[in-house]
């Protein structure tokens, strides 16, 4: 990729002279942050052991964007995460739990605990008109492959990308990825393997593959319209529509409505090889619909919404989400995303209670700032997720609380998460050890520039 890279940059730069090489980068763009992330988490297991981590990190992004030349511009993103006065017992979500899973099978170890850095960005672009092609390493955030900026860095992908921006607000675009790199790695590996680990073969008959991305978009001033296909050959495809409504009226009252739809099925090599009693899913094959909503109404300063979620079941199939790619598109979403490690190496077919067959959520939420009182730049943020499944002995609670600063370039959080009967399953679908309590608190303090 980077051979690739470096000889188009080559090729357009022998095609201008000198003058125009060096407007090119003149006319550049440097941008940034500098982040400060703390995260400590207490989990009470069902037996009554307790666990507690934390760590502390500081680190960023640092980007530079060519000016245009004749419609191309290249780009690099520089990224790093440090960790510094770490325990005995590391909360590695903040620096190299990826890499950990990866290279030693579980995100304890020394290399979990590491701080690293990473070319996350580097393409080469190319705009006409209405049209744009991109190829190389990029931040995306689609609802089922996304950057997942909840932890310190962004998740990336890299491969091909085409758009067509269409009359009537209609946007039409195609990607063929071929590598996935996880926020809390510094490593990009093949995107299907990223997701099956050492069942890649098994599951699909090939060591590696790519994902082909088709979406179209519809938007004006209060609707909008998504439709995203990922279709991963040999290995499942998956289909999403989004639509939203949102209005504001002369009183200072606003609402708002959504809806999603996702379905996701096994194909070709997968298909035929998880519906073996024998497969690592005990004979599923991936099959899932699911259904989300939301409703939205704020007035002046204050917000508030409701949002419930269901993921059908079948207990003949593998009715949970796949969600190996940082995506977390559910409209009940908390803070902790309810698929907290599902996207790490080789964890594609387990799942996260929101996330399970058969998996109703309930969430509401309150958003209040503090213009009116003369508290300028702050915000609270109030959520509350029940999540009810027949698989589950209890309903699983989660609580969320931010209070959020931000003027100009600066911004802090610190947010609380509290959670009850936390549940998740096996490839299988098999309900894994409960935990009965897992509490969590994070400071993020970030400077953009």
């Amino acid at each position: 990729m980077k051979k690739i890279l470096i000889a188009s940059v080559a090729l357009i730069a022998s095609l201008q002279g000198a003058d125009s090489i060096g407007s090119w980068f003149e006319e550049g763009e440097v941008k940034g942050n500098v982040k400060y992330y703390y995260i400590e988490t207490k989990k009470d297991k069902a037996g009554g052991s307790h666990t507690s981590a934390h760590a502390n990190s500081i680190g960023g992004q640092l980007s530079y964007t060519t000016g245009d030349w004749a419609g191309f511009q290249t780009g690099v993103t520089f990224m790093t995460t440090n960790g510094f006065a770490l325990p005995n017992v590391v909360d590695a979500s903040i620096i190299g739990r990826d890499n950990g899973v990866r290279l030693e099978g579980n995100p304890s170890g020394t290399i979990a605990q590491e701080s690293f850095s990473v070319l996350g960005e580097a393409y080469l672009k190319y705009n006409y008109k209405d049209f744009t092609a991109l190829y190389g390493r990029q931040v995306i955030k689609t609802p089922l492959i996304h950057a997942k900026e909840v932890r310190m860095l962004p998740s990336a992908v890299q491969g091909a990308f085409v758009e067509y921006n269409m009359p009537y607000g209609t946007t039409l675009g195609a990607s063929y990825l071929t590598h996935f790199k996880q926020r809390t790695s510094n490593k990009f590996i093949n995107i299907v393997e990223h997701a099956l680990g050492a069942d890649t073969r098994t599951v699909t008959g090939s060591d590696k593959g790519e994902v082909i991305v088709l979406d179209a978009h519809y938007h004006s001033d209060k609707t909008a319209v998504r439709v995203y296909n990922y279709y991963s050959d040999d290995f499942m495809n998956s289909l999403y529509l989004d639509a939203a409504y949102q209005n504001k009226l002369d009183s200072g009252i606003s609402y708002s409505a959504s809806a999603e739809y996702i379905n996701q099925t096994s194909i070709g090599h997968a298909d035929e090889y998880l519906n073996n009693a024998g497969s690592i899913t005990g004979g599923k094959q991936i099959d899932v619909d699911v259904i989300s909503a939301k409703l939205g109404m704020g007035y002046k300063e204050s917000k508030f919404s409701v949002a419930y979620s269901k993921v059908f079941k079948d207990d003949n199939k593998h009715d949970s989400l796949v969600l190996p790619w940082d995506g977390t598109p559910l409209l009940t979403n908390m803070i902790t995303s309810n698929d907290l490690f599902q996207s790490n190496y080789g964890q594609a077919l387990q799942a996260d209670s929101l996330y399970i067959g058969g998996a109703q959520g309930i969430k509401v939420g309150y958003t209040q700032t503090y213009d009116f009182i003369g508290l300028e730049g702050f915000k609270t943020v109030l959520a509350y997720l029940n999540v009810d499944n027949s698989k589950f002995e209890k309903d699983q609670h989660d609580y969320n609380a931010v209070l959020a600063y931000g003027i100009g370039n600066f911004s802090l959080a610190l947010k609380g998460i509290w959670v009850r009967n936390t549940m998740s399953v096996d490839k299988t679908g098999a309900i894994k050890a409960p935990n009965d309590k897992l509490t969590q608190y994070r400071v993020i303090a970030n400077y953009k520039f």
